[in-house]
């Protein structure tokens, strides 16, 4: 795997679609969507294949341009930052753990997708408001390098309570989780499994421990890890990272020739599940288009397509996964959660409170 397939789930493919959507679009147009072209505004790990993209383009009459904007974090930041006067017409890519900053700053405009019956209520977070729509889901774990503990006859971590134990000193790296939204589960699923008092005094065991923070996890996945392709090439010497538990499958799945066993695996006790949420930006100056594209982004076709663009799951009912999930995948017994009306109020101490701590 290179270092341009990306996920925040996951990994992506081939960002220079996206490069190529731009070339060929034209300017926004008016509120009425009179427009050609539809903006959908997004992080860098989002991935559209060129096939389904060229479907939704033939069947809804408008152009896609995609805009990306770094990190989850980063993305959504701008998103607020810019709201009412945005710079495209949808934003996907608003996850659970940042869910209450778009919406107390009324960056969406409500709108009923079509199809979301289809999805489960416990994914529909926004339930009667319908300003965004749960898109995919996934959970966020520690990965681990299969190489690295066989050569080093080391059993990997399972449980979080493994991680603080000396024969993992200086092996982990996670991301920052004031700016990446995978760094902010990790987190989350350490007060999810220690309390609210008590996940303070586990990421001091887990600094004395030697853990690594990088900024997003592209760096983490991509340059540090020592178990994906791209972190062996780039020298990365960490055998524990941070990611998802769609990570293996992807491996796989890029690998050429491709292995029989995932080379990477899940710690399966560290897992915090991450659904993901589209909107129509309030303001959008294409407001039919992006109706159209928010209907597209449920349906059959793309919720199919998506697991091996995005490696992520698909939250409608009957969407099935591609054999590489279903025989490479992990799956938690029991991930976190934790309620976005709990996570809007500690988000900002605790990420204030865990940099003073580790950083």
């Amino acid at each position: 795997m290179n270092t341009s397939l990306r996920r925040a789930l996951g990994m992506a493919v081939l960002g220079t679609l996206a490069a190529g959507t731009l070339a060929a679009c034209g300017e926004s147009g008016d509120s009425g969507g009179a427009s050609d072209t539809v903006t959908l505004v997004t992080h860098e790990s989002f991935a559209l294949s060129e096939e389904v993209q060229k479907e939704f383009e033939k069947s809804s009459g408008y152009r896609l341009r995609i805009l990306e904007n770094g990190d989850a974090g980063v993305a959504v930041n701008k998103a607020v930052l810019s709201k009412g006067n945005p710079e495209g017409d949808v934003f996907f890519g608003v996850d659970n753990t940042l869910l209450s900053r778009a919406l107390d700053n009324d960056v969406f405009t409500p709108y009923r997708a079509k199809g979301l019956d289809r999805i489960p209520e416990r994914l529909q977070l926004d339930r009667g408001k319908h300003r965004v729509t749960p898109i995919d889901t996934g959970e966020i774990c520690v990965n681990y390098d299969k190489k690295y503990f066989a050569d080093h006859k080391l059993a990997p971590p399972r449980t979080f309570d493994d991680l603080t134990e000396p024969a993992y000193r200086n092996l982990l790296v996670t991301e920052n989780p004031a700016t990446s939204s995978p760094g902010l589960a990790f987190l989350l699923g350490t007060a999810a499994e220690y309390g609210d008092d008590g996940w303070p005094e586990y990421w001091k065991k887990l600094k004395a421990n030697g853990v690594e923070v990088v900024d997003g996890w592209d760096q983490a996945y991509n340059v540090r890890f020592s178990g994906s392709a791209s972190g062996r090439k780039a020298g990365g010497d960490r055998p524990l990272v941070v990611s998802y538990a769609s990570s293996p499958p992807a491996e796989v799945f890029y690998a050429d020739p491709r292995p029989t066993k995932a080379p990477t695996g899940v710690a399966t006790g560290t897992c915090f599940r991450q659904t993901e949420f589209a909107g129509l930006l309030d303001g959008a100056r294409n407001e039919k288009g992006g109706k159209a594209l928010l209907d597209f982004l449920i349906s059959k076709r793309f919720q199919e397509d998506m697991p091996l663009s995005m490696f992520v799951n698909p939250v409608i009912e009957g969407a099935k996964l591609p054999e590489v999930f279903t025989e490479f995948g992990a799956e938690a017994d029991d991930p976190g959660t934790m309620a976005p009306e709990k996570i809007a109020k500690v988000r900002e101490p605790w990420v204030k409170s865990w940099s003073s701590l580790v950083l």
